[in-house]
């Protein structure tokens, strides 16, 4: 066993020594430079994904900030509060980011539709009279278009067939041999390639 080479890979037992994949390498190999597309940050488990609004839900712009005002008419709240409630409202179909949130909020007080107050080392923001009235003309519930359309059903079923292929390679690349990761590594592109034909309707 090479518990000190120079490479960065993995051998079965643990130890690092040149020409050995790591677990990681595996993965990347197998699904991709980005990884998997079902891992814990991966957008069929809600993780971030890519594009604005998160995995799911593509917002607009104006969808953060009628989202804003709409949360506002029930209670202050704070900014990580906010986001934390779309999701949550929108059964996490939408998860807005940081920076399209709280740039959001510094617009809406710059415009007097919003007001902070320091809590606890945290901005708490509230509605003005101008922002009441702009949420009184806006949608109650902004969030709500991002799960429309959504089969949530059928997306759970992905969620679990994409995590046991996943664990499956990652079992096999942990503690298999080179000949065993090999095969693995050939399974997994088959199967994506395969995957890839059903869109081209290809046998």
């Amino acid at each position: 066993m090479r518990s000190h080479g120079h490479g960065h890979e993995y051998d079965r037992s643990g130890g690092r020594g040149p020409g050995r994949r790591g677990p990681g390498e595996g993965v990347r190999a197998a699904f991709g430079p980005f990884g998997p597309p079902f891992g814990a940050d991966g957008p069929f488990f809600g993780g971030r994904g890519r594009g604005r609004g998160g995995p799911h839900g593509r917002a607009r712009r104006g969808d953060v900030r009628a989202s804003i005002l709409a949360l506002l008419t029930d209670r202050p709240m704070h900014g990580y509060e906010m986001i934390q409630e779309i999701a949550e409202r929108s059964g996490g179909a939408w998860k807005p980011s940081p920076g399209s949130v709280y740039p959001t909020l510094q617009l809406l007080e710059d415009e007097g539709r919003i007001i902070s107050a320091s809590e606890g080392g945290k901005k708490l923001f509230s509605l003005t009279e101008a922002g009441r009235a702009e949420a009184a003309e806006g949608p109650r519930a902004p969030w709500e278009q991002s799960g429309r359309g959504i089969d949530w059903e059928a997306m759970n079923e992905v969620r679990k067939a994409g995590a046991g292929l996943i664990e499956a390679f990652r079992q096999v690349w942990a503690t298999g041999t080179p000949e065993q990761r090999e095969k693995a590594l050939s399974v997994v592109n088959d199967a994506r390639k395969r995957l890839y034909l059903i869109l081209a309707d290809e046998d």
